[in-house]
């Protein structure tokens, strides 16, 4: 039986990358999305296209009621996941002085509150299973070292690595690894708007990074060979910090 991984917002950039990537892998697939089903779909396409086993499963991992059902009904239906690639996020960017109360929580129900929703129904059946596991969360360059006009973002960045850091020594005795990827400035549909010229003068290797490159680095962490790596943060940003 092939290992099963869930992958959280895997419809389009860095989750979609990694769909594929996984697929290449001989990964079965949990494909999540929350509201842009076409996209997902897409994605699951092209994981069939490839030879691959997936099927997608739709929630908003900023509620956890919802969250917690839709897991646990699919736990008890196809049986424990081995890997979970915390993936989806959001980012509402401003000015410190002009993030509102809504945008601050949003960002923060989404992000980091998303990790516990997603993370909690799912850990004791992979523990139960007694298989091992991996455990990768999408931190970001913003969540290691800040960043101007991301104090939202940040924050729920740096929580997501404070709790990867706290979860991995609960489960190392488990076999399961827990770790942080940080990527810098990925090209994505998130990063199409941005100041490019601008923002390759602070890369040191002066291009943006692509989300296989941020794949790759899931599918090792994933595998046998990175059995002994839990509990760090690998930052994917061309020498920025």
């Amino acid at each position: 039986m092939n290992k099963t991984v869930l992958i959280t917002g895997a419809s389009r950039g860095i989750g979609h990358a990694v769909a594929l990537y996984l697929a290449n892998q001989g990964y079965d697939l949990v494909l999540h999305y929350n509201s842009n089903k076409d996209a997902a779909e897409k994605t699951l396409k092209a994981v069939k296209d490839l030879g691959g086993v997936a099927r997608i499963l739709s929630f908003d991992i900023s509620n956890r009621e919802q969250t917690e059902k839709v897991l646990t009904d699919d736990i008890n239906e196809h049986g424990a996941y081995y890997g979970v690639v915390c993936n989806a996020g959001i980012t509402s960017d401003n000015p410190f002085p002009m993030i509102d109360g809504d945008a601050w929580d949003k960002v923060l129900h989404t992000n980091l509150d998303g990790l516990y929703n997603v993370l909690h129904p799912v850990v004791m059946p992979m523990i139960s299973a007694r298989q091992g596991g991996r455990i990768i969360a999408m931190s970001s360059i913003s969540g290691v070292m800040g960043n101007r006009g991301q104090v939202n973002y940040a924050a729920s960045k740096a929580g997501i690595i404070g709790a990867v850091k706290s979860l991995a020594v609960e489960l190392a005795k488990r076999n399961i690894t827990v770790n942080a990827i940080a990527p810098g400035v990925i090209e994505t549909d998130m990063t199409a708007d941005l100041p490019i010229e601008e923002i390759q003068k602070m890369i040191p290797m002066r291009r943006m990074g692509s989300a296989k490159e941020v794949a790759s680095l899931v599918a090792y962490l994933l595998s046998d060979d990175a059995a002994y790596i839990t509990r760090q943060v690998i930052s994917v940003n061309g020498g920025m910090i």
